[in-house]
Parts: C-alpha cells; sequence; structure tokens
C-alpha cells in the first residue's frame, strides 16, 4: 500500500520539474535567439506481478516451466533525469537595422565576457564609443582576429560572416545591405565573425543573458565554416522558438497529470487509513 505513495509523489515532482522548465520558457518568449528547454524524467524499474497461488514447476519434454503466469507489470515512479535544450531554428525576423544579425542554421555568436568566451544567437548588436562591435550589455563581439572594430553605417556583412567596410560608400543601411555582387570587389575585408559549433551542444551551459558556456561534455568549440549549412544574415534577429500557444497545452496538461498523482496518494491514504482503523481493529 505504502508503495503508492511513492509512486504518486514522484509524479507529483516530475510534473514540478516539467512546470519550471515551460514557465522559464513562457518568461523569454519575446528574448532573441532564446532555445527553449524541456524537462525530461525516467522511469524505476518495474516489477512483474505474477499469480502466486499458482506457483511451482511444470515439468515438460524439453525441462521445467513456471506454472505462475505473468499478471502484468508494476511501475514503480519515475525521477527527473535533466533539462534538455532544443537548439531548432527560431523565426527569422528583419529589422533592417545594420548592427542586428541572425544565424540560419546551426552555430553560435562568439563574445568575449570578462576575457572568456562564450557563446550566443542573440544577434543584438551595437558600436560602443571605441567603434567595437558588442553586446547590448558591452561584451566585444569576436571575429577570427580578435574584437570588430568597424565604422557606423560603413560596413556589411555577407553570408559567410566577412566584414567588409568602405569609406567612399554613402550611410544609408539600405544601401549597404542590398549591394549588387559586382561592388563586392570595391570593399575591404576587415574580418570574419567568429561563429563557433560543438560536437554535442546539448551539453552546453546556460549562463543568463542570452549566454552558454562550453563544459567537458560539449567539448571544445571549433570554427564552423559558413554559407552552406550556416549563413549569416544582416538586418535579421532570431526569435526564440518557443510556441506560446504549445507551451500553454503543456501547462493544461501538467496541471491535470500533477493533480491525477494527488488523488492516487489520497487514495492510498484513504486505504492505508482503512486497513489500520477497520480491517485490523476487527
Amino acid at each position: 500500500m505504502i508503495r503508492g505513495l511513492y509512486t504518486g509523489a514522484s509524479g507529483m515532482m516530475a510534473q514540478m520539474h516539467r512546470m519550471d522548465a515551460l514557465s522559464n520558457n513562457l518568461a523569454n518568449v519575446d528574448v532573441t535567439g532564446y532555445k527553449k528547454d524541456t524537462s525530461i524524467s525516467k522511469a524505476f524499474p518495474e516489477m512483474l506481478i505474477r499469480r502466486m497461488n499458482d506457483d511451482g514447476l511444470y515439468k515438460m519434454p524439453f525441462g521445467s516451466m513456471d506454472t505462475a503466469p505473468i499478471v502484468g507489470t508494476l511501475g514503480t515512479g519515475v525521477e527527473y533525469n535533466e533539462t534538455f535544450t532544443v537548439f531548432s531554428q527560431g523565426a527569422l525576423k528583419q529589422t533592417e537595422n545594420p548592427f542586428d544579425m541572425a544565424l540560419d542554421g546551426k552555430g553560435f555568436f562568439t563574445v568575449s565576457v570578462d576575457g572568456e568566451e562564450r557563446y550566443t544567437r542573440n544577434g543584438t548588436f551595437l558600436l560602443n564609443d571605441e567603434g567595437t562591435l558588442v553586446t547590448k550589455d558591452g561584451h566585444p563581439v569576436l571575429g577570427l582576429n580578435g574584437e570588430i572594430n568597424i565604422k557606423k553605417n560603413n560596413f556589411v556583412i555577407d553570408e559567410k560572416g566577412n566584414v567588409y567596410q568602405n569609406a567612399a560608400f554613402s550611410e544609408d543601411p539600405k544601401r549597404l545591405v542590398s549591394m549588387m555582387e559586382n561592388e563586392w570587389n570595391d570593399l575591404e575585408l576587415i574580418d570574419t565573425l567568429k561563429v563557433s559549433e560543438f560536437a554535442r551542444d546539448r551539453y552546453l551551459k546556460k549562463e543568463g543573458n542570452s549566454f552558454w558556456k562550453s563544459t567537458y561534455e560539449s567539448g571544445e568549440a571549433k570554427q564552423k565554416q559558413l554559407g552552406s549549412e550556416t549563413k549569416v544574415i544582416q538586418g535579421f534577429l532570431e526569435g526564440s522558438n518557443v510556441n506560446p500557444v504549445k507551451e500553454m497545452v503543456k501547462m493544461i496538461e501538467i496541471n491535470r497529470a500533477y493533480e491525477a498523482n494527488q488523488k492516487v496518494i489520497q487514495s492510498q491514504d484513504s486505504l492505508t487509513g482503512r486497513l489500520f482503523n477497520d480491517i485490523l481493529r476487527a
């Protein structure tokens, strides 16, 4: 009887972890480049249930056979395993701001935070007073040669992450973004965005402010080859991959599952009370 209490309690804990991940997703639905989390649970080992009144062995020409037939299996509850980040592509939104950039495909922008590399999908960049391309929090965006220094409204970035600049061009950002192919030869290559990838990106650690940190399990960052599977798109931002409608449906599902486990515990408590107060007393 007591086993049912622990089974119901483990189910309630699993739903609590699911609700924590879902609530965090809904809170960050408007954050640029946010990737949703999913709580993963695993079941405890199941137990075989046999009809014990048929216990014994039956001998046959090929050997002996257990005569206690299997009725089925008995679940023993679940436990929290991990919170898994889903790195699916978010929708691209056009902003026409030359400092906004999005990655269409796998990979991460590389940023320097207190002298250490961090990785992000949030391409909301700007220029600081020194002319360095930085995040909205002031952290420098890295290229293959280090920090990227450019002139305001006088640069363009192609799909391969190459940063070009030409002082002869006008300060109209739309003109830079929509340049014809034959005009690229007149530009000076400043640097190339450092876009990183990982062998096992599911093990990256979230640090807040849209940053990820590499871990031993994720492996070291490697330079991503751009232009085919992954492209840099200037003047666009990547939205989060959270679907608020689906998340709200999941929230209703979690609440119902939580209530069902509550009723399991209430039923087990009621049956245990009857066992001790009525049956054993008699």
